[in-house]
């Protein structure tokens, strides 16, 4: 009996020792990081709850709890998480052909403006970016657009050559295209991630057409910006969001 004893005490020692080195040398994950998707397009993530996407104010703030849970594993802010859920809701509803998901918003803020904390700036309760997010000079230099001014000066700050504006990046002249006002103070703010994620779901949804098929959502990426690099880093971001987890 003993002996016996004996046997099974030294052998949850060695099966301690066993883990204990395992660990150390990096063997053992408790919490290994979820497999990111390599399909187009990108997977739509944790689903978003029914809303009313016409309730007073800010209705993103209708997603709170949604983005809460989200937030920690995913680094995007709780104010900008709202803004892309919103958008790809009011799409839901209005252009339901389109199939847009907050995770592809998810994934051109997050390569535009790391979801409007470029340069400093932050994102508050209201989802207004501040200090204004603007891109380079599109003066066609080096690997830049030539894009003259097209708006004064007035919403970019230069009056000889158009910059990209806020969360979404928007040039000035696409701006007054599509810009919407999407939290409900009456103005259609490039700097405002809200009515930016909303602007930037109409107009990816009117230039792709179905984004739940893989050339309707490259053709949409590449209208936002014509690069083979940017199409595929915004899928990549986009999937690691479907699977809550950091590019």
């Amino acid at each position: 009996m003993m002996e016996q004893v004996r046997f099974f005490r030294l052998l949850g020692l060695f099966v301690a020792a066993a883990f204990l080195v395992a660990a150390c040398a990096g063997v053992i994950t408790l919490n290994p990081r979820p497999v990111i998707p390599q399909e187009t397009p990108p997977p739509p993530g944790r689903a978003v709850p029914l809303i009313d996407i016409n309730a007073p104010g800010r209705t993103a703030d209708l997603l709170a709890d949604w983005s809460q849970g989200l937030t920690d594993a995913t680094g995007i802010s709780q104010s900008a998480l709202e803004a892309y859920g919103y958008a790809a809701t009011v799409l839901a509803h209005t252009n339901p052909g389109c199939g847009i998901d907050w995770t592809t918003l998810a994934g051109i803020g997050s390569v535009e403006s790391k979801h409007g904390t470029h340069g400093g700036a932050s994102v508050d309760a209201h989802g207004n970016a501040a200090p204004p997010i603007r891109g380079v000079v599109l003066d066609g230099g080096p690997s830049v657009a030539h894009i003259p001014d097209t708006d004064g000066g007035v919403m970019d700050g230069d009056p000889e050559f158009d910059r990209a504006m806020g969360p979404m990046q928007f040039i000035p002249e696409t701006w007054v295209h599509w810009g919407v006002d999407a939290n409900g103070d009456g103005v259609a703010d490039p700097d405002n991630i809200d009515d930016a994620a909303l602007s930037a779901a109409r107009y990816l949804c009117n230039r792709g057409g179905d984004l739940r098929t893989a050339e309707g959502w490259r053709t949409a990426i590449f209208a936002y910006n014509l690069s083979g690099d940017y199409v595929d880093k915004v899928r990549e971001h986009a999937a690691a969001y479907s699977v809550a987890v950091r590019p």
